[in-house]
């Protein structure tokens, strides 16, 4: 009760003032004979301010040039005392704005004794239609203003059916009247009552704190899969190390007592057995299924990033393993599915969010050897994602991913074979023609496609049809301040090369000149590489034709390139309101099932040839394994 006592004067102030504001006016009465009777503190209002005694004269000045049809002079009033914010984001005072423009665009026509001044009427007819191309457009899709914009093509306005009622002193009177209680309210000069201050303030503030808390929340629960992921690593490599430490310093031992060493090193180096992860809880397919393809767009695309995080963030190994199997075995894309409507579909969506985030999550799925297995088997999904790549921006994110899958898709030969027979070669090298749009992903990814592509024999025979165009653009390539597509780039040029009519042609374009200044500069490797390529370019086969592998057989072997990249999950654009549920939480809220864990072993990859890294890449490779096996 002393709290209130120490600040009843300034409470029952804030009353007045928010009463005084509202204009209620019996009821201030009433509250100011109450508090007199009651011994209440009541500070006196504050006086009128400056800008009060200035509010009646600009008001009779805008109305006084409203019916004089003063036009310049009114919107300069207008703009100079009514705020902008008022003007561009308050629907009154926007439609008022346009009736008003339409009542001085007419006015000479209503109030001219006779035939109106030509030139002035043009003026401001000239005036109306510029207002109707800029800041009138905005109203251009309301019903009720659609007529207005062919107002200045029409001879004369006044004989008019649609125009009819603007020609009427009842419409002027409206106008006014209107006019006159919009500038009352806006140009009383009373300053908005703090009572209402305070609760704007604080309401919104704890709005957007909670919301922003809840925001920080989601993203930490992300961290955390990732970083508990990198600890387990971390962990079992520092206990192998520990263990290798171990047996060596017993080893050494050993040996100084005269033992032999060799077992025991040789158990020392045997692999540690990493310590169990839980498996991540089993969900219902069917459900998660069903709202994919039938949910809200919002909906949607939080599914497709809490799947997409099972992935990246599952700990490579059973865990990793057990959450792709059920993502196959429930086909969760609809691979196998012949249906109309199939997840697959949102490729296609309206939507831009949920476009990327299913572009993101097949990204996901191409990231895996198993996972690629998996995609391939879906005949029209390779001709959606190069739709796709045509379609969007080439910064978006979905054009991003779209390519990061097509470049996985390219360690298989059969889809190699199908990219190069839809002409994605000559789509690739127009792309990289001009590098500055490109992000550092989506130049490394394209590069590295084209190189894949560009192994086989048929990618070299369609470099061959545009030698010219191919051998300009990667020699400018070689030259990228981006120096992570060194290989690729050296890998493509090598393999072209062994095509007679190229060398011809980058014989005659110097290319020998252009590759030894890079000589010059490059390190040790890039050196190696490009005298590799001198070498190719330089040599001279018995005869003109190039050995052919697409008689080989399609096989569905493959190297095993499982490297899940940190970009997958880069720029996320959704993130959930207060109250909105995500990631795992979402899945395992809604869509948990019943325990359907099936162990499978998992397919045995080709393990891939080491070549040495003197020499150009001549297997398909994705940067993302490049970069953290080719060169370990």
């Amino acid at each position: 009760m002393g709290d209130v006592l120490a600040y009843e004067a300034e409470l029952l102030g804030l009353v007045r003032e928010y009463l005084d504001f509202a204009e209620f006016e019996e009821t201030v009465k009433v509250f100011t004979k109450e508090c007199k009777i009651k011994g209440k503190p009541l500070p006196k209002p504050a006086g009128v301010s400056s800008r009060d005694s200035k509010a009646l004269p600009v008001q009779k000045d805008l109305l006084t040039a409203f019916e004089n049809g003063e036009q310049k002079v009114f919107f300069q009033l207008w703009e100079e005392h009514i705020s902008s914010s008022v003007r561009d984001d308050e629907p009154i005072a926007q439609k008022l704005e346009f009736y008003l423009h339409v009542h001085f665009a007419t006015y000479l026509l209503k109030h001219s004794m006779g035939k109106p001044d030509k030139a002035e009427l043009e003026e401001r007819i000239s005036h109306f239609k510029a207002y109707l191309e800029t800041k009138g457009a905005a109203l251009s899709q309301t019903t009720e203003f659609l007529p207005f914009y062919a107002l200045p093509f029409v001879p004369n306005p006044m004989v008019h059916p649609s125009f009819k009622e603007l020609f009427q002193d009842s419409w002027t009177l409206d106008l006014r009247t209107r006019l006159e209680r919009f500038l009352s309210l806006t140009l009383k000069a009373r300053q908005t009552p703090r009572l209402l201050t305070l609760f704007k303030e604080n309401g919104q503030c704890n709005k957007e704190i909670l919301q922003h808390l809840h925001q920080q929340l989601v993203e930490s629960e992300h961290r955390t899969m990732t970083y508990l992921k990198r600890f387990n690593k971390m962990q079992a490599d520092y206990h192998n190390l520990i263990g290798v430490t171990a047996e060596l310093v017993d080893s050494l031992e050993a040996t100084v007592n005269g033992k032999m060493a060799s077992t025991m090193l040789r158990a020392s180096l045997a692999p540690v057995k990493v310590q169990d992860v839980p498996l991540l809880p089993s969900l219902d397919y069917e459900k998660l299924k069903k709202d994919l393809i039938t949910g809200n767009d919002r909906l949607k695309a939080f599914l497709l990033q809490a799947l997409r995080w099972r992935l990246t963030t599952s700990y490579p190994g059973e865990q990793r393993d057990t959450v792709l199997q059920a993502y196959i075995s429930n086909d969760l894309l609809d691979c196998h599915s012949n249906c109309q409507r199939s997840v697959l579909k949102l490729l296609h969506s309206k939507s831009e969010v949920v476009r990327q985030y299913m572009a993101r999550l097949i990204n996901a799925f191409a990231s895996l050897a198993e996972g690629r297995v998996y995609l391939s088997q879906n005949p029209t999904l390779l001709r959606m994602l190069e739709e796709r790549l045509k379609a969007e921006d080439k910064d978006s994110l979905t054009w991003e991913n779209v390519l990061g899958a097509l470049q996985k898709f390219s360690l298989r030969r059969a889809l190699q074979s199908a990219m190069i027979k839809d002409g994605l070669i000559f789509w690739l090298v127009d792309v990289l023609r001009d590098t500055d749009c490109l992000s550092d992903y989506t130049l490394e990814y394209s590069v590295a496609l084209l190189m894949n592509l560009c192994l086989r024999s048929a990618g070299k025979k369609m470099c061959a049809r545009i030698a010219n165009h191919v051998l300009k653009v990667l020699s400018n390539l070689l030259g990228h301040e981006n120096h992570e597509i060194q290989p690729y780039v050296n890998g493509a040029l090598y393999s072209i090369l062994a095509i007679p009519s190229v060398r011809e042609e980058a014989r005659a374009m110097g290319m020998e000149e252009i590759l030894r200044c890079f000589i010059k500069e490059g390190n040790a490797e890039m050196i190696r590489q490009i005298e590799f390529i001198i070498k190719q370019l330089n040599s001279e086969p018995l005869n003109d034709s190039i050995v052919s592998d697409d008689e080989e057989e399609e096989e569905d072997e493959e190297e095993d390139h499982d490297i899940m990249e940190a970009d997958l999950d880069k720029d996320e654009v959704l993130q959930p309101q207060l109250g909105e549920l995500a990631g795992e939480k979402l899945l395992t809220t809604e869509y948990l099932g019943i325990m359907t864990h099936t162990p499978k072993t998992k397919k045995k990859m080709f393990p891939g040839v080491h070549q040495s890294i003197d020499e150009p890449l001549q297997r398909p490779v994705t940067p993302g394994y490049h970069r953290t096996v080719y060169l370990m």
